[in-house]
C-alpha cells in the first residue's frame, strides 16, 4: 500500500491558461495524457459508504486497477491509502481485491456485486518540480464526470508529494494563487461521481473551526458541480461561523471570504490566497470523501 499525500485545488475558468504561464511552470514542457476511468461499486453503494473508491483506468495502452481509502485532512490537503496494479482486463481483478484489508472489512459477497457506476474522462498535463525541500507532481486535469446522461466538469489541479515535506504543497499552492484563480477542494472525483449518480450532495455537521472550513470547501465543490446558488449561501454561512470561532487572523480571513461570496465573481486570486492561508492555520484530520 502507498500513502498518497496531495493538495487538491479547484480552478476558475481562466486558471488553466494562467497556470501554464505561471513563473513556476513557464518554460517547462508538460507530459500530456488522456485518462479514461470507470468507477465500480455495489448497487447499494457499499464502497461509497465506507469512503472507498475502486476504478479501472486506461492510460497509455495499459489498464490499471486502483483502490483508494477514506482520506484525512482539510483545506484541500489529504492523505489516503492507495493500492494500484496493472491488470489484463477487461474486467476487475477480483482475486487481487479479495486480498486487500479494506475489501475484507466489507464482508463476504461484496466482490460479486461490483458493477460500473460512473466514468471520468479527462486530459492530464503533468509537470515535475523538485528542490531541496520536496519533489512534487503538478497535475492539471480537464474533462468530465459522466453518469446516466448527467455530467459535471473536471477543472482541477492536484499537487502530489512524491518526496519531502508536505508543507511544500501549501507553499507551492500559495505561490500559484498569486496569479491563478484557484481554491482548495476537499471532494475527490469518486465522491463527486457518487453525488452526480445520486443526484444530491450532503454537508457534514461542523463542531470545530477546521470542520467549518471543510464544510465551506465542500459547499463550494457542490456549487461548482450543480450550479445551485444555495451552495454559495451555505459556504458563506460556514465562513461566517468560522469567523466567530477563530483567532484574529483566522477570523479576518474567514470574514473576507464570506464577504467575497456575496457576489457571483468571488473566485479570484485573492480568494484563493485567503482560503489557503486558512488551511495552513487550521490543519486537521477531518474525514474526507
Amino acid at each position: 500500500m502507498a500513502n498518497e499525500i496531495e493538495l487538491k485545488l479547484a480552478l476558475g475558468a481562466t486558471a488553466p491558461e494562467a497556470l501554464r504561464h505561471h513563473p513556476r511552470l513557464a518554460g517547462l514542457v508538460p507530459r500530456t495524457t488522456r485518462l479514461g476511468n470507470t468507477y465500480f461499486d455495489t448497487p447499494a453503494g457499499d464502497l461509497e459508504a465506507a469512503r472507498a473508491a475502486l476504478r479501472l483506468r486506461h492510460v497509455d495502452g495499459r489498464l490499471l486497477q486502483t483502490l483508494k481509502t477514506r482520506g484525512h485532512g482539510s483545506g484541500g490537503l489529504s492523505s489516503r491509502g492507495e493500492w494500484e496494479w496493472e491488470v489484463m482486463g477487461p474486467s476487475l481483478d477480483l482475486a487481487g481485491l479479495a486480498a486487500l484489508p479494506p475489501i475484507q472489512a466489507l464482508g463476504e459477497g461484496v466482490l460479486g456485486q461490483l458493477v460500473p457506476r460512473f466514468t471520468t474522462d479527462f486530459v492530464r498535463e503533468t509537470w515535475w518540480l523538485e528542490d531541496d525541500t520536496a519533489t512534487i507532481e503538478v497535475a492539471l486535469d480537464l474533462g468530465e464526470i459522466r453518469s446516466d446522461g448527467s455530467e459535471a466538469p473536471i477543472r482541477e489541479l492536484e499537487l502530489e508529494l512524491k518526496a519531502g515535506d508536505p508543507a511544500a504543497l501549501v507553499a507551492l499552492a500559495e505561490a500559484l494563487a498569486e496569479d491563478v484563480p484557484l481554491r482548495p477542494s476537499d471532494t475527490s472525483k469518486a465522491a463527486r461521481g457518487g453525488a452526480l449518480l445520486a443526484g444530491r450532495w450532503t454537508l457534514a455537521e461542523a463542531d470545530s473551526a477546521p470542520a467549518w472550513l471543510h464544510r465551506a470547501v465542500v459547499a463550494l465543490d457542490a456549487l461548482a458541480d450543480t450550479g445551485d446558488e444555495a451552495w454559495r449561501h451555505q459556504a458563506r454561512q460556514a465562513f461566517q461561523r468560522l469567523a466567530e470561532l477563530g483567532d484574529d487572523a483566522v477570523s479576518d480571513d474567514a470574514r473576507r471570504l464570506a464577504e467575497a461570496l456575496a457576489t457571483p465573481t468571488w473566485l479570484t486570486p485573492a480568494f484563493g490566497q485567503r482560503a489557503l492561508a486558512l488551511a495552513r492555520r487550521l490543519p486537521a484530520e477531518v474525514s474526507l470523501d
